[in-house]
């Protein structure tokens, strides 16, 4: 589990990754990825929405998929259900990100393998809200 919350990934994650894609991420205030998102913005971090709907968050433009994205990724941030969020560890792998998070509760340890053996930093169980609380942020 340790390996799950490596912390020289969150701190690569946290430090040097600017765009955030956040999966399962709407306009919807009362869910915890509109929260979170909100935390990245105010870390200085750029949010990009994806969902099917494709919303607008935050004032950011959404999009139905990671693959729709016209721009570079740098970690892809998972608010699906553990079952789901396989998918996206690979999605993350194919757009070129150099990370992906799996939020608290959100466990898959082949897709975190998956990431990690393809080069990607990864992080599970967690949420960056967590760690940057540790830090006193």
């Amino acid at each position: 589990m340790s390996e799950w919350q490596n912390q020289a990934a969150i701190d690569f994650m946290l430090d040097e990754c600017r765009t955030w894609a956040v999966v399962g991420l709407s306009d919807h205030p009362e869910r915890t990825a509109w929260r979170i998102a909100a935390l990245l913005q105010q870390h200085g971090k750029k949010i990009v929405p994806i969902h099917p709907d494709a919303p607008v968050v935050h004032g950011e433009q959404g999009y139905a998929s990671l693959a729709e994205v016209p721009f570079e990724v740098d970690v892809v941030d998972v608010f699906r259900r553990s079952e789901a969020a396989g998918q996206f560890a690979d999605e993350a792998v194919a757009i070129g990100a150099k990370g992906v998070w799996f939020q608290l509760g959100v466990i898959d340890e082949a897709a975190f393998t998956r990431a990690r053996d393809a080069g990607l930093r990864a992080v599970m169980d967690t949420c960056p809200a967590i760690e940057w609380g540790k830090r006193g942020q």
